[in-house]
């Protein structure tokens, strides 16, 4: 059981991040279930991650420090994610490979668009 209902990140230009999402997230079995007059949502069974353009009507800025990771299933999945995303526009934060903390993990990360730093980890072994 996971211990957040959501987690939610800001955009500036909603249709991009849109689009970005739906080709990134899709790579991992992810599909937009919701959309809002100013957000999207996505999930499996749920709306669980949401882009939104900020409530309060300033400019969406990313969290310095921050990282959100979505599971993936397979390492071919981790590159699948890595590659769909550079298509997309996002900016390379560390290539497809393993990860030293555990003896499994494998995981890659980028910055959206908008500069939010994400990652997929799998933790299947080789």
């Amino acid at each position: 059981m996971s211990v957040f209902t959501h987690i939610v990140i800001g955009t500036n230009d909603l249709e991009r991040a849109r689009a970005f999402y739906d080709d990134v997230l899709a790579t991992l079995g992810i599909a937009r279930v919701a959309n809002l007059d100013n957000a999207s949502l996505w999930g499996i069974d749920a709306p669980e991650f949401m882009v939104t353009k900020p409530g309060n009507g300033l400019p969406s800025t990313y969290a310095n420090g921050g990282t959100i990771s979505f599971v993936a299933s397979s390492r071919t999945a981790v590159h699948a994610f890595h590659e769909a995303a550079i298509a997309k526009g996002a900016r390379d934060e560390g290539a497809p490979g393993p990860r030293n903390f555990t003896p499994t993990a494998y995981a890659a990360y980028v910055r959206d668009p908008d500069g939010n730093k994400i990652c997929t980890y799998c933790f299947a072994p080789a």
